[in-house]
């Protein structure tokens, strides 16, 4: 049928403006994610504590990863990961599904099937030989814990150089490393020792990357690097954090000097000829500095790494007095870890992610790009992508100060392993779907047996009821239009289960040590599932029913209540002035100067 209106037809122009924001979009995780890792002596209760934001749009789904028992001869497939330089159809898998492999996991059944649509299957990029048996772990883009309460964290840095993927030469990346790491290993030694020598066997590609291993008793700090596009083999270092202190990574490599023979440390044997005979360092140099001679700096601007580092340590040591301005990419300002004034717990760790720099120079509540509702987001690639008008791309330049919660992360999570509890009940997830400002953290115990299928539901394509990341996500976009009112009540609705979650986590652990003690682990390990599931459920039916609150309160830009309906709730002065609201029609005169 004719209406009569003319069809939009996308010039060519547009059409790569809308491919550049599209490449923007899904290139997010190469400038993505903020992890943090704290030794037992800082910690309120001797926990060792590791976070991590996964802050690139993606695959959202935290899925259960079961234990295996693998027949002799048996080959474990190695697959491409998105996060390591977008996704490449040739590997399986979409964009908003990493893995595609029933074998793998359950939560990875996606594939199509006769008679039903699902998604390609992932192709490895090689295999190694598997163990007799593998454990049990929760997985993302990253693994994050195992069954014997070993944790990573894990942020990506700008290395010197980037390798792609090749199929018998470059095979693994820091996401199926993590995840071979949880599948064999108990400690963060037995860890960073088997990835290093993964890297050195089997080769690496990819981006840079910061991994935070951690166990019961200590955690280190391990960095990864490509140096030869080529070549196959990677080079990696790794540093232990001491027991008193506070560590922070936020895209950018955080290890500094190498130092020999050094207890703390752990490097590959061609660090040093690595470096030499690319022409990055000599002996004569002094000490081979990590971060400067593997490293390339920040992402994308100035402080989008360091402002970062600068925040977290502010928090958690405001006696430092720490500048918040540097002299470059390379400073020293920033020790590698830090004593923090007090010590941390679960609340302090996830309240850095949460920070958008709310009460210093760079608050992004205030100032007109907040507008007149105190929106913390700044939406990235704007100027560089749309047009000032038809095949004319802006000439605008400059940059948002890039803050530890951002809109489009996917999921973040602190993780506590606790030496003085078994392994199932002292390892716990609390996880956050989507950011960290709007989410609600839920605890998930390493003993689990498996985990709530909202957290292993999502499609980053599809609004999906029965999905958790939906549910916030849809939430924290409808509190873009109202901000500084909207946060007041899903901040209210978060504390409330949050402060029962914290409530209930000695009660239900007492229950299922009991019964682990008296030799009934299934039933210790049944009741954490179902815990989980239950809380899960709460949460979801909440975060759903919050959002139709949000869209009947603030209806139409009014206040809606029981008290009153379209009570208005007009801008506030400073904005109004400063968008021409003074030179509006207050007169039939034509103003001066229009």
């Amino acid at each position: 049928m004719n209406t009569g209106k003319r069809s939009f037809q996308p010039s060519a122009a547009w059409r790569v403006g809308l491919a550049l924001v599209l490449a923007l979009a899904l290139a997010a995780p190469a400038l993505a994610c903020t992890t943090i890792l704290v030794g037992k002596k800082a910690t309120a209760d001797g926990s060792v504590m590791v976070s991590h934001s996964d802050d690139g749009l993606g695959d959202s789904r935290l899925v259960y990863v079961p234990a295996k028992d693998h027949k002799p001869g048996s080959m474990r497939p190695v697959y491409y990961s998105n996060c390591a330089l977008d996704f490449k159809p040739q590997w399986g898998g979409t964009e908003s599904h990493r893995i595609v492999d029933a074998d793998r996991a359950p939560g990875y059944a996606t594939a199509a099937q006769p008679g039903r649509h699902g998604d390609p299957k992932s192709v490895p990029l090689g295999y190694i030989p598997q163990v007799a048996h593998t454990y049990a772990y929760f997985d993302a883009n990253y693994g994050i814990m195992n069954e014997h309460q070993l944790s990573i964290g894990e942020c990506t840095d700008r290395a010197k150089v980037d390798a792609e993927p090749e199929p018998g030469k470059r095979i693994f990346y820091s996401a199926e490393l993590s995840r071979v790491a949880l599948e064999r290993c108990k400690t963060a030694r037995e860890a960073i020792k088997l990835m290093g020598e993964l890297i050195e066997k089997y080769g690496y590609y990819g981006t840079g990357e910061t991994l935070l291993v951690a166990d019961a008793n200590e955690g280190w700090v391990m960095e990864m690097c490509a140096f030869d596009e080529n070549g196959t083999a990677g080079v990696w270092v790794a540093q232990r954090v001491p027991d008193d202190a506070f560590f922070v990574a936020a895209n950018q490599f955080r290890i500094r000097d190498v130092r020999r023979g050094a207890s703390d440390m752990m490097y590959s044997a061609n660090i040093f000829d690595a470096a030499q005979k690319k022409g990055w360092w000599k002996p004569a140099d002094g000490p081979l500095d990590w971060t400067k001679v593997y490293g390339g700096g920040e992402f994308h601007h100035p402080y989008y790494s360091l402002r970062r580092v600068w925040r977290a340590q502010s928090l958690a040591a405001p006696s430092l007095k720490l500048s918040p301005w540097v002299e470059d990419a390379y400073t020293r300002a920033y020790a590698f870890a830090i004593k923090p004034d007090q010590k941390l717990d679960v609340k302090d760790i996830f309240t850095i992610h949460r920070d958008n720099y709310e009460g210093t120079e760079f608050d992004l509540t205030k100032g007109l790009a907040a507008g007149p509702f105190g929106d913390p987001d700044r939406f990235e690639g704007g100027a560089e992508s749309m047009s000032v008008k038809e095949g004319e791309l802006s000439p605008v330049k400059g940059e948002f100060e890039r803050p530890l919660n951002i809109y489009r992360c996917v999921y973040a999570y602190v993780n506590q392993s606790r030496s003085w509890l078994p392994a199932a009940i002292g390892g716990v997830t609390w996880f956050g779907p989507d950011r960290p400002a709007t989410a609600v953290l839920m605890p998930l115990h390493a003993g689990v047996l498996d985990l709530p299928r909202p957290l292993q539901t999502s499609d980053l394509l599809k609004l999906d009821r029965g999905s958790m990341w939906s549910a916030f996500n849809y939430v924290a976009n409808q509190a873009q239009l109202k901000y500084s009112y909207m946060i007041k009540d899903i901040r209210a609705l978060r504390d409330k289960h949050e402060a029962r979650f914290f409530g209930l986590q000695g009660q239900v652990e007492q229950r299922a040590l009991e019964l682990w003690k008296k030799g009934d682990t299934q039933a210790a390990q049944a009741l954490l599932t179902i815990h989980a599931d239950m809380l899960a459920a709460d949460v979801l039916a909440d975060w759903w029913a919050l959002s139709e609150q949000l869209y009947i309160r603030y209806n139409d830009g009014y206040l809606n209540t029981r008290e009153g309906m379209a009570q208005p709730v007009f801008y506030p002065t400073w904005w109004l002035k400063q968008v021409g609201y003074e030179q509006g029609p207050l007169t039939y005169k034509k103003p001066a100067g229009r």
